[in-house]
């Protein structure tokens, strides 16, 4: 069996803005986490077409892992070649991501994503059928929730609190308790993480260890999202995908040579367009 898990994160930015949000804030972790032999290495970034998803852009990486491999799963998988493969399907506000690795080649990694215009309440966005229903759990992520677990300090969450932050380009926040309800404008993005890993002896330990990584990597990204927002406030997604392909080559050249040039300099000419 599956496991499934339906996680909710409720941002007080619009449909339309959490898209250029996102795609800034994809970026600029990328840029922060990726140094060394360690972070993510851009194999595709292209638009698609097809049946299922219409049109969109598609996007294919390796996640270089080897410092935030769990002390247990180290002990039976050398650190040094802990890959992820992702591939990305963004049909906004419809998407989907795979994310298998080497290492566990019955290990998979799904997460449908559907942002709705509302608070988090729709109770079935992904037409799931009864049976998935009752297999499924929902969890809401708060983003000004400060908890933090081995998980948001394996992944280097920051401590940011957004209880205490206020937009100077927008005047929204701070995020004070049952802030979901009175914000405007208001979206969610509903993530459905399908976890199957047939690893015997190790199945439901590693199921749980990549629902607990997907829930840190979640806070701390749509934490950045809003706690960026007078960065990539104006914005144009026309504007970040040209930022995007200019950084492309310094990213992947960064993985590999620590003394490369990073890509600070494609941002911060974003920040100041």
């Amino acid at each position: 069996m599956v496991q499934i898990t339906e996680f909710r994160i409720v941002m007080p930015v619009s449909v339309d803005e959490y898209r250029v949000a996102q795609a800034y804030m994809v970026m600029k972790m990328q840029k922060q986490t990726t140094a060394g032999d360690e972070g993510v290495e851009i194999l595709e970034n292209k638009p698609f077409e097809d049946d299922v998803f219409g049109k969109g852009q598609y996007t294919s990486k390796l996640y270089r892992l080897q410092s935030k491999v769990p002390a247990w799963l180290s002990a039976f998988v050398p650190g040094d070649v802990f890959v992820m493969q992702e591939e990305a399907w963004d049909a906004y506000p419809r998407c989907k991501t795979v994310i298998k690795s080497p290492c566990f080649s019955k290990c998979l990694v799904t997460i449908e994503t559907i942002h709705m215009a509302d608070n988090g309440h729709s109770e079935n966005v992904h037409g799931l059928s009864k049976e998935l229903l009752k297999a499924r759990n929902v969890e809401i992520i708060d983003i000004a929730s400060t908890a933090s677990d081995y998980w948001s300090n394996l992944i280097g969450a920051s401590n940011m609190n957004l209880s205490n932050f206020r937009s100077s380009r927008t005047a929204r926040g701070p995020l004070s308790e049952g802030w979901q309800d009175r914000c405007d404008p208001v979206m969610t993005a509903y993530k459905l993480v399908t976890v199957d890993a047939s690893l015997f002896g190790f199945k439901k330990r590693l199921e749980q260890a990549v629902i607990a990584g997907e829930r840190a990597l979640f806070l701390e990204s749509h934490k950045n999202c809003f706690a960026w927002i007078d960065d990539w406030f104006g914005m144009t997604l026309d504007q970040i995908r040209e930022i995007e392909q200019k950084s492309r080559s310094s990213l992947n050249k960064k993985i590999s040579r620590s003394s490369s040039k990073s890509i600070e300099e494609e941002l911060d000419a974003g920040d100041s367009s």
